[in-house]
């Protein structure tokens, strides 16, 4: 790859950015705040404004329910020969390309598995991907040339390109991104009730669990009504089982008696076992990727 575009120069399209110009990648910074751009520029992504020619690849870095109108434009003024995305969601967005006429031929949705809590181009990072998966989300109009392009776009970054169905993948990060941070928000707005006497206790426990809930609300209030019904679907158990739990606590809290404090504890340690149980399932990131090309030939591809 010789040229690409980045539009919106956010945490995400700067760091793509970055990689890309580290790899010799000539690459042009494209964002609805030209100030953004000229940051994301002076930071050595590549160079502020458009290329006199259309780019082999272009990247939609903006938010899911932006993704469309953003192919659209861009498509429409010959920006690249191919397309692809970096939101966190992948039906809406194509979904609604097709609604309003986008080129599905030369666009391929594709989600990096990376991100900060931090958010703008000041808090890019060239190897923000590097060693993690890289989804990609080709529907059954997809051509093969522009999954190559990015394929390469994302072995460029230092990812590891998996081929997903866009239902698959948004069902995949509800459960392991979008559910997580709106827990780590909602336990983090508890200490809004707390004073500060108790707040100096806290330790490293809890800004580990509550990190996520220092990103954009903007940005993840977009992300999660673009996934919302798969996002329900993972908090609708978790509460269940946080109803459960509450329920133990409550029992252990007010019974003497040592049966029915016996089923109590055996229903508290259940859980406890089963979220080391759950935190061992969690892959290293040094696991191998999917080989691309396999993949592609055998996974769903409807959108």
């Amino acid at each position: 790859m010789r040229s690409a575009a980045v539009v919106g120069t956010g945490l995400i399209g700067t760091s793509i950015a970055l990689a890309l110009r580290g790899r010799g990648v000539t690459t042009y910074l494209i964002d609805t705040n030209p100030e953004a751009a000229r940051m994301a520029a002076d930071l050595g992504a590549g160079i502020a404004g458009r290329p006199r020619e259309p780019v082999e690849l272009a990247v939609i870095a903006v938010p899911p329910q932006q993704v469309a109108a953003a192919l659209k434009e861009h498509q429409s003024q010959e920006l690249a020969h191919d397309f692809t995305d970096a939101a966190s969601v992948k039906e809406v967005p194509q979904r609604e390309a097709a609604r309003i006429g986008c080129d599905l031929t030369r666009f391929v949705g594709g989600h990096p598995m990376g991100g900060r809590e931090q958010s703008g181009p000041l808090a890019a990072k060239e190897d923000l991907f590097r060693g993690r998966p890289w989804v990609l989300t080709p529907s059954s109009q997809t051509r093969a040339r522009t999954v190559e392009r990015a394929q390469t776009l994302a072995e460029l970054c230092g990812a590891r390109p998996v081929v997903m169905a866009h239902a698959e993948h948004d069902r995949a990060v509800a459960l392991t991104s979008h559910a997580p941070h709106l827990v780590s928000s909602l336990l983090a707005a508890r200490l809004l009730h707390g004073d500060q006497s108790q707040l100096g206790l806290a330790g490293q426990g809890l800004q580990d669990v509550t990190r996520l809930a220092g990103g954009s609300a903007e940005l993840w209030t977009d992300i999660l009504g673009s996934n919302a019904e798969a996002v329900a679907d993972v908090l609708a158990e978790f509460a269940h089982d946080l109803n459960l739990v509450v329920d133990a606590l409550q029992g252990l809290g007010t019974v003497r008696e040592p049966e029915q404090r016996r089923a109590h504890t055996d229903r508290l340690s259940a859980v406890l076992v089963h979220g080391i149980q759950g935190r061992a399932r969690i892959p290293a990131r040094s696991m191998a990727g999917s080989n691309l090309s396999t993949a592609y030939a055998a996974a769903p591809r409807g959108g």
